[in-house]
């Protein structure tokens, strides 16, 4: 069994495709920003509106950054602390999940400073892809599936060894499809140097896969 290695952003956001517990409530753009605008003044039942339109976003994500399901969790708590402490600082002109992005990057950042083994912590999806995939598994060719979940995990594993910078930069472009000026504009950097950081970490991730992918086999 041969495990390919992703080469871009279409590859990349697929492998790193993680199973969401539930599908977000369907809110228009107009409605999103009404119901920030009533949170923001104090409705404790608009912002439990707001964190169910966005809090598996914000899981996927420190997932991805962190590693781990306990961290994640735990970061994506913090995450609307912040965002219940600081939404009056919200302007309507901004967009929303940019903004909640930006407080993502800088939690999963305080939690890897406070995190003294790094690798210790990390742990591969396997678990929840198996409940995941189970119904998958049964409907489509169970060697595509195995070998789709081989990917995920090691391209997990390849992410936890790059910088911070890098990892933030490649999950926000790659995973969660923002353009390089907005990546930038969230790690308060130039387009430049998030291209750069992007293309770094795309070589490493394939470099890594390419190193370790002969552990699954043929």
């Amino acid at each position: 069994m041969i495990l390919n290695v992703p080469s871009g952003t279409a590859d990349m956001a697929l492998a790193l495709e993680m199973p969401l517990l539930r599908n977000p409530p369907t809110t228009d753009q107009s409605s999103l920003s009404l119901l920030i605008e009533r949170a923001a003044n104090g409705d404790k039942a608009a912002f439990e509106q707001v964190m169910m339109h966005s809090e598996q976003r914000v899981l996927a994500m420190t997932w991805r950054m962190l590693g781990n399901e306990a961290d994640a969790r735990d970061a994506s708590q913090e995450v609307f602390l912040r965002v219940y402490k600081y939404l009056k600082r919200f302007r309507r002109d901004q967009d929303f999940f940019a903004w909640l992005y930006g407080i993502t990057v800088n939690v999963c950042r305080d939690f890897l400073k406070k995190r003294q083994s790094h690798s210790s912590r990390f742990v591969s999806f396997d678990d929840d892809e198996r409940t995941a995939h189970k119904v998958a598994a049964e409907r489509a060719d169970a060697e595509e599936v195995l070998v789709k979940a081989q990917q995920r995990d090691l391209i997990a594993k390849a992410m936890a060894t790059l910088p911070f910078k890098e990892r933030a930069s490649i999950v926000l472009r790659d995973v969660e499809g923002l353009s390089t000026e907005e990546v930038a504009r969230i790690m308060k950097s130039s387009a430049t140097t998030v291209r750069s950081q992007i293309s770094s970490a795309r070589k490493k991730i394939r470099i890594y896969c390419q190193q370790h992918r002969a552990g699954f086999g043929k």
